[in-house]
């Protein structure tokens, strides 16, 4: 897994106060966050393998980010800490909806020489989540010999990193970015989608429709669920974390699907992006 590894801060509140206002949280939780460190923590959740590769700052944050990766059964051996640099902090404010502050140094991005290429190239399945430097994504991606899952979407060095591409997953607002095309139905997606096509799989979810994918020979379109969305932090996360798991260990597309659908909607039934899955 490369990419993000920050401190998560969760408050949950009533309300947002107005300028000079106050309000009590109600309930506060501060855990291992960022979307690497969720989608490896998801992985290793379901029984795979997994190994983290981001970075964390020189200070205690960052050693107890390691120690909980470690703990959840993370290898962290490739987690870089970074001199003289703070580690990032992602702060999850849910009231009547949710926002995120995020304060993430220039340090806490990966460089290519923080790649650990040996391992990569050893490697089943890397995901790449593009919220890194376009160009140490690309170097990760090359490098792989086995499935590619990108996470996200980048402008920069676009058609590069799909080149590299099994799987690509993006949000509604990543999927438009990639494809250039505006999306406003599960039509819309798939023909978006079928442009796009890398070599095995395509999941684009569908703002008030659902979630999208397109494989070579078939398509599935997942409506929304009746699940109450209490906070979409690490809804995307569980869902790329189940589906390469999925499709590593061998199910077809469908079913792969199925898995991404039933984890993501853990995900968002309650604050904050760390949630409990299991493989079924």
């Amino acid at each position: 897994m490369v990419g993000q590894v920050a401190r998560d801060l969760v408050l949950v509140v009533d309300e947002v106060p107005g300028p000079g206002g106050t309000a009590p949280v109600r309930q506060r939780r501060e855990v291992l966050g960022g979307k690497g460190a969720n989608i490896a923590s998801g992985l290793a959740q379901l029984g795979a393998p997994v190994a983290l590769v981001g970075v964390v700052g020189d200070d205690d944050v960052g050693t107890r980010l390691i120690a909980r990766a470690a703990a959840d059964g993370i290898a962290t051996r490739n987690v870089v800490v970074r001199p003289d640099c703070a580690t990032g902090l992602i702060v999850d404010v849910v009231a009547d909806g949710w926002r995120y502050l995020e304060d993430l140094p220039d340090g806490v991005l990966l460089r290519e020489e923080d790649l650990p290429l040996d391992l990569i190239e050893r490697a089943r399945a890397v995901v790449v989540q593009l919220q890194q430097r376009p160009e140490v994504a690309l170097a990760a991606a090359r490098a792989a010999q086995g499935r590619v899952v990108l996470d996200g979407a980048s402008e920069q060095l676009r058609d590069e990193l799909l080149a590299c591409a099994d799987v690509v997953r993006a949000d509604h607002r990543e999927a438009e970015l990639l494809t250039g095309r505006t999306i406003r139905t599960a039509d819309d997606a798939i023909s978006a989608a079928r442009e796009l096509m890398p070599k095995e799989l395509v999941a684009f979810a569908v703002d008030d429709v659902g979630n999208v994918f397109v494989w070579d020979g078939g398509e599935l379109v997942v409506p929304l669920g009746d699940v109450e969305v209490v906070d979409t932090t690490g809804g995307g996360d569980a869902f790329v974390a189940a589906l390469t798991f999925a499709l590593t260990r061998g199910d077809g597309p469908e079913e792969a699907a199925g898995l991404a659908v039933e984890a993501s909607a853990a995900a968002v039934s309650h604050a904050g992006g760390r949630t409990r899955l299991t493989g079924r």
